[in-house]
């Protein structure tokens, strides 16, 4: 098979060359392990006047075909946004160990030239013969070096998907009509985001657009002044202070805003490099809405440039934030700041390097889903804690530490109860708000001194619905006291275990960041429909690379029980190694002999003819 990429301009043959040009790589690929592969392009012009695409690779001829595998049964799918793996992945630790030269650190990596970014389309269809396998890697271009992050949490029937592109500032609209071929429905630039840079996660709108979260600062170091009148003073492109964005359906801008507050935060706790002359933290990660209560929840995980960026060791605990924010969104297109919330330090906050601290490094929140809810949750990666509050219509939303990480620690095979820095990442209330699902990837080996072993991540599921049940004036307490950290406090009202599922056992930090739950099922009628209680999720084991956490690079599927308990699916395996998980560490994709690559975030997604 040879694929060639009509917009590339120089010619790359599997790794042998590479040119940069432009800012764009063009390659023709050589796959020594896949034939008979459609090549499909789509692409639109960006507002720069260049030519943006996505290129299909489908495996096994045309999409009827695909599609009409395992005796006409419709097709689930997951779609996982990857980035290649190369030499710009190396922290600086281990460039400093190199040889001094360029050739050493190219010839140390396993795929040291830049390759296409790519969503990968995987049957995730159970009962399939072709379950697992890799049946499109959907490339992207001419953009190189995006660092594909996350896309929105769920996807319903008609929804554009958003993909960002952490390094590259960019955001994609894919159309997933036709699955599993995609479509480019438009890009943003920096050029058309001046107000904010490194974009994160999404959430979508019932009306089809999306509010986007930009974690790092204006493009240019300065003065800002945005639509609505506000302007700030920044450090620059992936400092702070970051933004929401919102997207109509072919990712071009309908407004932009700030998440700073005029006075700025706790000076404190809000440290900024350069210094800023009002310090702040608002560096947006995490980003959830409900619609009905005219109300969108942010969390701010930290200054980028410095964290995820920047491979050196940071220098300061306060660049990573204690702060969710809270919006007043009944002008969609105005979002209006209502509070910032600091998150409350734990029983264990003395105990260790204040990065640790249960407050630290607020990565994600989610909302409650139900008419009768007004709640919501919020969790810390550096931290290991879990936070909830009862209602985010407030004036000034009260946060109250409901779960330590290293109250699952034990279930997932560890010996300590220890949460922190538990490097936990997605967390998601399901569509019924019985249960919360969590992802961590586990403390490192020597996090907390020379002696510390680390710990295995995986995934733990939490029955919330007591906690649910004390309504919106539920008033606390949450957890007070190490001992209720360790044990999980079952009090009849704070969260209980549920479920865990180990994963990567034995090998302490590789556990997964991100994940997604499968919110559709076959019905009798032949079609899929969505669910309220999901019945499996997916997750992947990959953080950023140049920050010292990477993971071994594995897509797995956890299946969930009623009750909650949580099982590694043993059907869901690589097509070539035959190890449960996909591996995205292999020599051949569908667009060519690429090698490793980088799978940080996953959707379930079925076509639209065949969802009801």
């Amino acid at each position: 098979m040879r694929l060639k990429s009509p917009s590339w301009r120089k010619i790359l043959t599997g790794t042998a060359a590479v040119a940069l040009a432009a800012g764009a790589v063009t390659y023709t690929g050589t796959s020594s392990a896949y034939a008979d592969v459609q090549v499909v392009t789509d692409s639109k012009t960006g507002a720069d006047g260049k030519q943006y695409w996505v290129e299909n690779h489908l495996v096994g001829g045309d999409v009827n075909k695909i599609r009409s595998e395992n005796n006409g049964q419709r097709k689930e799918w997951l779609l996982v946004w990857a980035g290649d793996e190369n030499i710009a992945d190396t922290v600086v630790k281990d460039v400093k160990n190199l040889p001094g030269t360029i050739s050493g650190g190219l010839n140390k990596a396993k795929n040291a030239l830049p390759g296409p970014d790519f969503l990968a389309v995987i049957d995730a269809t159970e009962g399939s013969p072709t379950y697992g396998k890799v049946v499109n890697t959907a490339t992207v271009g001419p953009l190189v070096e995006n660092e594909p992050h996350h896309m929105q949490y769920v996807w319903h029937k008609g929804d554009t998907i958003y993909a960002g592109a952490l390094f590259a500032a960019a955001t994609y609209a894919f159309d997933v009509s036709a699955l599993p071929q995609l479509k480019l429905k438009g890009v943003s630039l920096p050029t058309q985001t001046l107000g904010g840079s490194v974009p994160d996660a999404y959430w979508v709108l019932k009306d089809g657009t999306a509010y986007g979260t930009y974690m790092g600062g204006p493009v240019a170091p300065g003065p800002y002044t945005y639509a609505n009148g506000q302007t700030v003073i920044s450090n620059g492109f992936a400092g702070s202070p970051g933004e929401v964005v919102r997207f109509d359906q072919n990712a071009q801008v309908l407004s932009q805003t700030s998440a700073a507050t005029p006075q700025g935060d706790n000076a404190k706790l809000c440290e900024n490099l350069p210094t800023l002359g009002q310090p702040t933290c608002a560096n947006p990660h995490g980003i959830q809405a409900r619609e009905d209560l005219n109300t969108l929840v942010t969390s701010d995980y930290a200054e980028p440039r410095n964290i995820i960026l920047d491979p050196v060791k940071q220098p300061s605990p306060y660049l990573r934030r204690p702060t969710v924010r809270t919006w007043d969104i009944s002008d969609r297109n105005n979002p209006k700041l209502k509070a910032v919330s600091y998150l409350p330090d734990g029983p264990r906050a003395g105990d260790y390097d204040p990065l640790y601290a249960e407050s630290r490094a607020v990565m994600e929140t989610t909302v409650t889903n139900l008419p009768g809810h007004r709640g919501a949750f919020a969790q810390t990666m550096q931290g290991g804690a879990v936070f909830y509050t009862p209602d985010i219509t407030k004036a000034e939303p009260h946060w109250y530490q409901v779960w330590d990480d290293g109250a699952a620690n034990r279930a997932l095979g560890n010996n300590d109860s220890i949460g922190a820095s538990s490097n936990g990442g997605w967390i998601q209330t399901s569509p019924d708000d019985r249960f919360l699902y969590r992802a961590i990837q586990g403390r490192q080996k020597g996090t907390l001194g020379p002696d510390d072993p680390g710990t295995t991540g995986g995934v733990y599921i939490l029955n919330i619905e007591n906690l649910l049940a004390q309504g919106p004036d539920w008033a606390g307490p949450g957890i007070q006291t190490k001992e209720q950290a360790r044990s999980g406090a079952d009090n009849g009202v704070l969260p209980t275990l549920a479920g865990a599922a180990p994963i990567n056992p034995g090998t302490p930090g590789a556990g997964p960041h991100w994940g997604a739950y499968d919110n559709f099922e076959l019905g009798e009628d032949g079609f899929y429909h969505e669910v309220t209680s999901p019945d499996r999720l997916a997750v992947s084991n990959y953080f950023v690379a140049r920050s010292g956490l990477d993971g071994d690079h594995k897509v797995n599927i956890v299946k969930l029980s009623p009750d909650g308990k949580a099982t590694v699916d043993q059907d869901f395996r690589d097509e070539f190694t035959g190890q449960v998980g996909i591996n995205f560490n292999r020599k051949s994709w569908p667009h060519g002999d690429f090698g490793n690559a980088k799978p940080h975030s996953e959707l379930f997604v079925v076509a639209d003819a065949d969802v009801k």
